[in-house]
């Protein structure tokens, strides 16, 4: 049961970093980044959530 519970998170993670990603590099996040120095707050909580839900993911799947 927790392989699956961490293979989810892995693909949560995965798919945040996506849009995380794309948003990132959207033209929203660029004219905002140009005007305030930094990317939008959307594309920053996506990259996180990404990064944390497939880290959390990866431990699961690793632990005995």
């Amino acid at each position: 049961m927790n392989k699956i519970i961490g293979l989810a998170l892995l693909v949560v993670g995965a798919v945040l970093l996506y849009f995380g990603y794309n948003a990132y590099n959207s033209a929203a996040s660029e004219v905002t980044e140009f005007v305030t120095g930094s990317p939008t707050d959307n594309a920053v909580w996506y990259l996180v959530a990404g990064g944390l839900a497939a880290i959390i993911g990866i431990g699961v799947l690793l632990k005995k």
